[in-house]
């Protein structure tokens, strides 16, 4: 998921208005809180050994399974129900060779995920029905999982000498969902393990073994995976928090040598720290809300992981980068399940909602806490993994109880990836709500989009950030940038002459300050330093202003050019249908049900052209449904200086 394709070498070895802010240019600090705090020798003595840590009742604890509600554990039931006796999908070469041959990434991990997500599910109705009516299909689950050659994708290949194709089974690699499934036949082992060893003594030992051959020894053994981050000065993003999750909880159940445990838990702790060190103080996000999940998120399943197994000794919640992570994403949050979603990320994210209040109340957040209560009273079933759906089946009591809300902060500002967030009034959806970003053109899961913003009326979308299509072959490789979606044309950005903003480090907003008060919240960069010299830019600064007593949002445009371009087209999208007039564009329909955001623009200046654009991709249509319109006003022979200044206000 990373944007970068690292070569197998990088995979294996590296991977009015109040105070004026300015926002941070220097690279976050190195940390290296997390190791140093805990070194070898004093990490192994906190830990419980292995056969002492028993983080959740198994199977066989039948009064505490018990305990819970008959109505959750019938419900656990009734999703393992299906699965008893139907066929197991299978994993054929053919489709894993999709990949390579059609660029397709999605037939196998569809079918992949349907065998991760059954046995999770068996293994859940067996705890919660303690019968072993489950139990044969769970061995059925564990030793297809167990003949599986790779336990990753093949989209994830590359890191092997034989590349992309069919997996050389002589050669393990750890990636994302290699490091999933073992940690699924982790926990598995944990929670029915003796009810296994009724069907036949050689399961487990097979479970074991395949861990501890594909994930547990490449980890330890190997100097560096590039998602480690050991050997590179590049940030690493949610694949860190992510895989190490994952092998710590292996790591934790299944390893059986105390010395190589102790080890494997502090060489994950050092890569946690290479993980954080790409953070700046303020916890903001490059990737976005919905994989934060994976990232902030996943760097909470370490830290309970760590806390839960040492007893509560090994405690990192007081550390204020690791608060500042976990705030993220309430500051991030829009309304209902629409997020601030910059780069990569839908528009739409469904948290989940136990780990976000659980974060939360480790950290002391109300807000955070709200939030998560909030997603979690309204989701069921999957967590995202088995280890967080234990959390929630156990936790879903406190959940209930919790005061749930969404928080709907006024103004968040973070000046580390130069991102802010305005809305009219604390607590409310009820007006515009503005969002805009700085930053350069090669973060993590980028697309050129330095300057983007996007507007909400009453908590719906207005002028959107489109997203990503389903990723393809394609969509991390040399062609990125040919795929729309990525094009700064096709997000809220000018295009000068027909030239678009370029990917790199060395694109990047300029001069980024922001201010906010109690009656105005104002965004202002210069984003000519994402254009090539072709554009023939001098400086183009682009300010943002919430003015929340009129309710509107003004956008003022101050351009210097080297020459005269044959126009500039600023670019809106929006999924609501727009209504063209001289002088103006009115969006309503669609997302905006009850109200209207009309766009005022200079008539004599700009002539308006809408386009309608057909959604056919499944990801896409998640979000929007089957259309996008891409709004255009075109300059044409503008001057080498202007100042122009447009409008949206909400009717």
């Amino acid at each position: 998921m990373n944007r970068h394709v690292p070569s197998r070498r990088e995979f294996l070895i590296g991977g009015a208005l109040g105070p004026l802010a300015l926002a941070g240019a220097q690279a976050p600090p190195e940390r290296r809180q997390l190791s140093s705090n805990w070194p070898f020798e004093k990490l192994g003595p906190a830990l419980l050994p292995r056969e002492q840590w028993r983080p959740f009742p198994p199977a066989t604890d039948r009064a505490a399974w018990e305990r819970l509600p008959s109505a959750e554990r019938e419900e656990l039931v009734r999703a393992a129900e299906p699965h008893l006796g139907a066929a197991w999908p299978v994993l054929p070469a053919s489709v894993f060779l999709e990949f390579k041959r059609t660029g397709n990434r999605t037939g196998y991990q569809r079918i992949r995920d349907q065998r991760r997500h059954r046995l999770e599910e068996l293994v859940l109705g067996e705890c919660a029905e303690g019968k072993g009516r489950f139990t044969d299909e769970i061995v059925n689950g564990i030793w297809a999982t167990c003949e599986e050659t790779f336990w990753g994708v093949p989209a994830h290949l590359g890191a092997q000498r034989a590349g992309v194709g069919l997996p050389d089974f002589t050669e393990p690699v750890v990636d994302l969902f290699a490091a999933e499934t073992a940690s699924l036949l982790a926990w598995t082992d944990y929670l029915v393990g003796s009810r296994l060893d009724e069907v036949s003594p050689l399961v487990r030992p097979r479970i074991h073994g395949e861990i501890d051959r594909r994930i547990l020894t490449p980890c330890i053994d190997r100097e560096a995976f590039g998602w480690m981050g050991f050997h590179s000065d590049r940030p690493v993003n949610n694949w860190n928090p992510w895989i190490n999750s994952n092998w710590l909880t292996a790591t934790l159940l299944m390893e059986r040598n105390p010395r190589r445990r102790t080890a494997s838990v502090h060489k994950i702790l050092r890569s946690l720290d290479r993980f954080l060190d790409g953070y700046h103080e303020d916890g903001g996000c490059d990737e976005g809300p919905s994989y934060w999940t994976r990232a902030g998120g996943s760097l909470f399943d370490n830290l309970e992981l760590l806390y839960s197994a040492s007893e509560g000794r090994i405690d990192f919640y007081r550390m204020p980068l690791i608060g500042e992570i976990g705030r993220y994403v309430w500051r991030a949050h829009i309304f209902e399940d629409w997020f601030v979603n910059f780069a990569d990320a839908p528009a739409r994210v469904r948290l989940p909602g136990d780990l976000v209040f659980r974060y939360g109340r480790r950290i002391g957040d109300a807000p955070l806490q709200a939030l998560g209560a909030w997603a979690g009273r309204s989701r069921r079933g999957s967590e995202g993994s088995i280890g967080r759906t234990l959390h929630a089946i156990f936790n879903r009591e406190t959940l209930r109880q919790a005061p749930a809300g969404q928080p709907l902060a006024r103004d968040a500002w973070m000046p580390g990836i130069q991102v802010m967030t305005a809305r009219v009034r604390e607590g409310s959806a009820e007006g515009l709500y503005l969002a805009a970003q700085g930053g350069h053109n090669a973060e993590s899961h980028n697309h050129n989009d330095v300057g983007n913003f996007i507007v909400y009326a009453n908590g719906q979308p207005a002028v959107i950030d489109v997203g990503v299509e389903t990723y393809t072959a394609k969509t991390f490789g040399p062609k990125r940038y040919d795929i729309w979606t990525m094009q700064s044309a096709y997000h809220n950005l000018p295009t000068i002459g027909g030239v678009m903003q370029f990917p790199g480090r060395g694109a990047e907003a300029r001069h980024v300050s922001y201010r906010a008060d109690s009656e105005a919240a104002e965004f202002r960069l210069d984003i000519a330093g994402a254009y090539p010299p072709k554009a023939g830019l001098r400086s183009w600064i682009r300010t943002l202003r919430l003015d929340r007593r009129q309710n509107q949002i003004v956008l003022r445009e101050q351009f210097s050019l080297e020459r005269t371009p044959e126009e500039i087209t600023l670019t809106f999208m929006t999924p609501c249908p727009p209504r063209v007039e001289a002088g103006r564009v009115t969006l309503s329909g669609g997302f905006l049900k009850d109200t209207r955001v009309t766009l005022r623009f200079p008539a004599q200046t700009f002539q308006a052209q809408a386009e309608e654009i057909p959604i056919e991709d499944e990801s896409l249509r998640g979000s929007w449904g089957g259309k996008l319109y891409r709004l255009l006003l075109r300059a044409a022979r503008p001057p080498l200086q202007a100042d122009w200044t447009l409008r949206l206000a909400q009717s």
